[in-house]
Parts: C-alpha cells; sequence; structure tokens
C-alpha cells in the first residue's frame, strides 16, 4: 500500500514526517480535504490570510502528487441573482 505525506505549505510548518499508507490516490485526496478541513476549524483565518492556504501531497519519493488550496476572496458589494 502506498504512502502519503501530508504537509501544509508554507514557512513554520513542520513536515510530515510519518505519512499514511491508503490505497489509492482517490483515499489520499479525501484524506487530504479531510486533514484541510481539520486545519481550518481550529484556523479558519488561513483561509483569508495574504497567502493561500495549501496541503501538499506527496509520495514516498517526495513527489509532489497534488495540492488542496484554500483562498477566500473578497468580492466587490454586488446584488447576486
Amino acid at each position: 500500500m502506498p504512502r502519503y505525506f501530508f504537509n501544509h505549505a508554507g514557512d513554520g510548518y513542520p513536515p510530515d514526517d510519518e505519512g499514511l499508507d491508503l490505497p489509492d490516490l482517490r483515499a489520499a485526496r479525501i484524506e487530504a480535504t479531510c486533514f484541510a478541513a481539520e486545519r481550518l476549524r481550529d484556523r479558519p483565518q488561513y483561509a483569508w490570510d495574504e497567502t493561500d492556504f495549501r496541503i501538499e501531497v506527496t509520495d514516498g519519493d517526495g513527489l509532489l502528487l497534488f495540492t488542496v488550496t484554500v483562498l477566500g476572496i473578497d468580492a466587490p458589494a454586488a446584488r447576486v441573482g
């Protein structure tokens, strides 16, 4: 079973040196989304910081497989609909 590593990208966040054994990339994508949601639950301001909030997922060789990005964007006040 492949091992996936889930890293909160940016300065000051320790790398994931344990990872998780998951059956496939689909399971890793779901886990990455849950990991992002947990981080945002504790610190929702991450979505509104000046830089985007990213979870980068790598494989056992350190190759970047995909990224989950959350970015809050203010829009000009306008009626919708």
